[in-house]
């Protein structure tokens, strides 16, 4: 398949494993070769597609700012194959801990059915929670499906709140809609909010700002979007690939470089 082809099946998918994304990613922009405009502009079409990734973004800034963008790509792919934050989150989780999630987060999904302790409730955010209900009593998890009219009361009666980043920045993360409203409950509850990033979803500050500015560029009402922005104060502890811990000392673990030409909107 021709690189430009490649890169437009990969900006059409929406929904899909982000390992698998970035992978198919990282091979489209390998097959340009040092092309530096080239490289620009398929940088931008793709996170024009997925504007909330931000391991897309984290990769497209590794390429342009790399001097060997090839080597770069597959590096950073290799990085996401190899994330080891759904076995750290899996090991972090208090024994017998009551959590809740919404839809069917990637990393959180992969984590629950290692730990057959938990009681978890999952809350049907864009009708996505099924699914994981049916993967998790698979593995013999003690599991609930709650409807999104639950959300409240389901978020003010376990002990951890986990909610997926999709991209993360010094004062916000964006995840799946319901989320912010979730980290809210319990954070008034008293219950511990952890946000789950994995590599190449904590941001700097300039890219997270364009991030942010994405996530609701008007196109649609608030109330319509799938995704939205949880402000970072609603969250207790980050969970990443080097383990779980409080907001400021994850924050100082972004290793994404800042590439000017994916800031234009």
């Amino acid at each position: 398949m021709h690189p430009i082809e490649r890169l437009r099946y990969v900006a059409r998918a929406s929904g899909g494993d982000q390992g698998l994304i970035v992978r198919e990613t990282a091979g489209a922009l390998a097959s340009l070769g040092f092309d530096p405009p080239g490289l620009v502009t398929a940088c931008r079409r793709i996170i024009e597609r997925h504007p909330t990734s931000g391991p897309l973004w984290w990769l497209a800034a590794r390429v342009l700012t790399a001097g060997d963008p090839v080597a770069e790509a597959w590096r950073a792919a290799d990085e996401i194959d190899a994330d080891p934050t759904a076995r750290e989150l899996a090991h972090a989780l208090p024994d017998g801990a009551a959590v809740c999630v919404l839809g069917w987060p990637e990393i959180v999904g992969e984590a629950l059915p290692r730990r057959g302790d938990l009681r978890v409730l999952v809350v049907d955010a864009m009708d996505e929670g099924s699914g994981l209900v049916r993967r998790l009593m698979a593995s013999d998890v003690d599991v609930a499906d709650v409807p999104v009219t639950g959300l409240g009361a389901a978020a003010s009666d376990v002990q951890v709140v986990l909610v997926e980043a999709s991209a993360m920045g010094p004062d916000g993360l964006v995840a799946v809609a319901g989320s912010r409203a979730a980290a809210a409950v319990a954070h008034h509850a008293g219950v511990a909010v952890w946000a789950v990033a994995g590599v190449g979803r904590l941001l700097p500050a300039r890219t997270w700002q364009a991030v942010e500015r994405r996530v609701d560029d008007g196109s649609a009402e608030p109330w319509e979007l799938e995704d939205e922005v949880v402000p970072i104060d609603l969250v207790d502890q980050v969970a990443g690939p080097w383990g779980v811990m409080p907001v400021a000392d994850a924050m100082r673990r972004v290793d994404c470089p800042v590439a000017p030409e994916l800031l234009r909107q």
